[in-house]
């Protein structure tokens, strides 16, 4: 059974982007979904002078390995500000200070949503250029606009965009 973890790229207790990469991640057929939260690894500002001074944090430690020992990751973005939110770009910061490859030759399913029309296509397009040269093998991207008319319980409603959904899953299900 493969491990995947579902990464909501916002600090957001009510995260949107969490929300939609857990229910991603549970479209996958056999799969062992770890959710994660980025509230369960606060760190402080990545500075090198606090890298110098104090070391690298345990939480980074421990997100590494996560990562190390899953099998696939679904990530789905926030965007603030048409680019990554300060939580996801703090903790990635601080991992890539561990060793090269941030996402270790994972296999990725890059997603983004948000309440507008554009659906975090800012934060994704920037994502899909930046994420291959952290060590992530990007296998799939999509995104959801509007996410409150376009998402309910039961996943993707507009049958177009759940469509679309549908085969950058089946990409990430084959990179698996």
């Amino acid at each position: 059974m493969k491990k995947v973890l579902a990464i909501g790229g916002s600090s957001s207790r009510n995260s949107i982007n969490k929300r939609f990469a857990t229910w991603a991640a549970n479209e996958l057929a056999g799969a062992e979904i770890q959710e994660v939260d980025l509230n369960d690894f606060e760190l402080p500002l990545y500075s090198i002078d606090k890298e110098t001074e104090n070391g690298i944090p345990q939480e980074a430690h421990d997100f590494k390995s996560l990562i190390k020992e899953s099998d696939g990751v679904v990530l789905s973005l926030a965007e603030h500000n048409g680019s990554f939110s300060a939580a996801f770009k703090n903790i990635t910061d601080w991992v890539s200070r561990i060793e090269k490859g941030t996402w270790a030759d994972t296999p990725m399913l890059l997603l983004a949503t948000s309440p507008g029309g554009r659906g975090g296509q800012g934060v994704l397009e920037s994502a899909k250029s930046i994420m291959p040269h952290q060590g992530a093998k990007v296998a799939g991207a999509f995104s959801l606009p509007s996410f409150g008319s376009n998402f309910d319980d039961s996943g993707i409603v507009d049958a177009g965009l759940k469509s679309s959904f549908e085969e950058q899953l089946k990409a990430f299900e084959q990179a698996l």
